[in-house]
């Protein structure tokens, strides 16, 4: 309580007015996650990440075996410390970890909210900041994937795709009902590839995603795909987009897999692109775990995931000529040099774009030499 009334984010310190705690220190904190949940909701923040950082800050608290309001920076040390040594956790959820601690350090200790008072005349003390930047990690590049993380060879991908279409042959002539998600599976796989799509944006399509486009009037009903669940900005609804078609083969698919296929499905009703058997649309652990089987089954390195359909898609337009303000807008990156981080040109590629370029600059050189 700040005078006579109550701070934005003390909601729950309310309720018990001037009574004293049953337990304090575990009620004020709880007290502290749900104003800092009211502060992030009202910033449009996404439920699954409000739900992130809870856990973070719970985590960070049963490791420290202590309560925010008697944190220190050697505490945030140890824990990092432990993540990394023992857990082996990615540089950049490290890096989560501080930010989230970062954030919610500066929820309680903002005068506007009244932590500090209420820390101080209940427990003594008070919550300070406990991330800076000297133990704090530097974001210093766009991208952050592991070096493993590639595109496929367009000899890769061909060959992952020919599995999968085989596994489809293979289960139905064993008179097998999985021959359903099995095709689904490939198509979608295919779709991925075929529009660059991310793994979310793959898995939320609908069948009323697609369009015609005037320009390319081939592609029938499949000309264009309009993405509604792009990768949002912090605090925004999904980004949406529009990609036009660029593979003739992928209309034909699709149009096979919504008019023959898809229809035999029991949950096809719901709209969804690609559904389950047992709910309306597929889930993430089917996608994840049918991609890694179909992976380590044709020996190919776990550098390649989901994600790898994308870049693949970004490096293989850029090196069949397409130009690359064109691909940026097909994969909805909102910088260049995003899309630059994507591409993942052959040495084949580099070789013939370099022997262009010398090629170019020698029949110049000539034609000079020639003139009187």
């Amino acid at each position: 309580m700040v005078g006579n009334s109550f701070a934005p984010g003390t909601v729950g310190l309310h309720l018990i007015g001037d009574l004293p705690l049953l337990r304090p220190e575990e009620q004020v904190f709880t007290a502290m996650l749900d104003g800092w949940r009211n502060q992030q909701l009202a910033r449009n923040l996404a439920f699954s990440t409000i739900e992130g950082r809870e856990k973070a800050v719970r985590a960070f608290v049963l490791h420290a075996d202590a309560f925010p309001w008697v944190w220190t920076p050697q505490m945030v040390d140890e824990w990092m410390g432990d993540l990394r040594s023992v857990r082996n956790l990615h540089h950049s959820t490290l890096r989560t970890y501080q930010g989230t601690i970062r954030a919610f350090c500066g929820f309680v200790t903002d005068p506007g909210y009244g932590w500090a008072a209420i820390c101080q005349d209940r427990f003594g003390t008070h919550p300070v900041q406990v991330i800076h930047e000297w133990n704090a990690a530097v974001h210093v590049q766009e991208a952050e994937a592991g070096p493993i993380k590639r595109a496929f060879t367009r000899d890769e991908l061909q060959a992952f795709f020919d599995y999968a279409d085989e596994q489809v042959g293979q289960v139905r002539g064993r008179g097998r009902k999985g021959w359903l998600p099995a095709f689904r599976d490939a198509m979608l796989f295919k779709t991925a590839y075929a529009f660059g799509l991310r793994r979310k944006e793959a898995r939320m399509l609908d069948v009323v995603d697609f369009g015609r486009n005037p320009r390319g009037p081939e592609f029938g009903d499949y000309g264009v795909l309009y993405v509604r669940h792009g990768k949002a900005m912090k605090g925004s609804p999904p980004k949406r987009r529009s990609v036009l078609t660029v593979f003739d083969w992928s209309a034909e698919i699709l149009q096979q897999w919504n008019e023959e296929v898809r229809p035999l499905f029991s949950t096809a009703g719901s709209g969804a692109l690609w559904p389950s058997e047992r709910s309306p649309r597929v889930g993430f652990t089917q996608m994840n775990t049918r991609f890694s089987t179909y992976r380590d089954s044709l020996g190919l390195d776990r550098g390649l995931d989901f994600h790898s359909f994308r870049r693949s898609y970004v490096t293989h337009l850029i090196e069949d000529g397409w130009d690359a303000r064109f691909v940026q807008e097909q994969v909805g990156h909102e910088h260049a040099s995003t899309t630059s981080i994507y591409t993942c040109v052959s040495s084949d590629f580099r070789t013939r774009t370099l022997r262009r370029a010398l090629d170019t600059t020698l029949t110049a050189a000539l034609q000079l030499e020639r003139k009187p």
